[in-house]
């Protein structure tokens, strides 16, 4: 059975005065982020969350003891979580020993992306939308000839193929331990201030045909980044939402 890992431990402070709480807390449409991924993850049978958790911690165990209902939710406190996503990853990579899916938890998303991550006949999947925005702060998804060849969000190498990475992955169990093996080089290492992608980079790279993807350009989503972020959330993605599993667990 597959579970959930997701990371909401971070601060959000290019949000500026709209980051005075975790980003899995903001609301469109009158629900939280969070609980739009409980409901989301409930309609595709997932039955269990590990949340790393760390800014305001205890708001966020807060609204899961009022909206977990069946599903068993598990928080990892990460009280470094003013360093890197690295961190985060690494506080939960005990976790990483069965299949997962693995969640940015700052991500506004249609339901049908969940969808696509979990019935992909690949065992190792990333999602990929081909309407790329530009600039250097998408994480990118590159292949040449159907192979990945780079995962970060400057690029310098040649490719046929590339996209922006939606936040959401699925990893086969011998896959997720190898990313909590990782992740535990990065932070031996000193290397706190990481993004956690680094770590996904490293397993997908030493071993790319074990991985595929699926396109999901065209069906609505954002990261919550920036201040506009916020905006185009509640005026353009809110909008086009499919939000049937939300209708029904709200």
């Amino acid at each position: 059975m597959v579970k959930a890992v997701m990371l909401a431990a971070g601060v959000g402070r290019r949000l500026g005065s709209i980051g005075v709480r975790p980003k899995c807390l903001l609301e469109f449409g009158g629900s939280t982020l969070l609980e739009r991924h409980i409901a989301i993850l409930r309609g595709v049978g997932v039955g269990e969350l590990v949340l790393a958790i760390g800014f305001q911690a205890e708001r966020i165990e807060s609204l899961v003891a009022r909206i977990a209902g069946d599903m068993i939710v598990t928080t990892v406190l990460n009280p470094a979580y003013e360093q890197g996503s690295m961190v985060s990853l690494w506080a939960v990579r005990d976790h990483l020993d069965s299949s997962v899916l693995l969640m940015d938890a700052d991500v506004l998303y249609d339901e049908r992306i969940m969808h696509r991550l979990c019935t992909s006949a690949h065992r190792n999947v990333l999602l990929l939308d081909r309407e790329l925005e530009p600039g250097d702060e998408p994480v990118k998804i590159c292949l040449r000839g159907g192979r990945f060849v780079e995962f970060r969000k400057k690029v310098d190498v040649e490719f046929d193929l590339c996209g922006e990475s939606v936040g959401f992955f699925r990893f086969a169990p011998e896959v997720a331990r190898r990313l909590a093996t990782a992740t535990d080089r990065y932070v031996g290492a000193g290397a706190v201030f990481e993004p956690y992608e680094e770590a996904i980079r490293d397993v997908l790279l030493a071993n790319p045909q074990e991985f595929g993807y699926e396109d999901v350009t065209g069906l609505p989503w954002i990261e919550i980044d920036f201040p506009d972020d916020v905006r185009k959330a509640r005026d353009e993605i809110l909008p086009r939402l499919q939000i049937g599993e939300l209708k029904r667990h709200g």
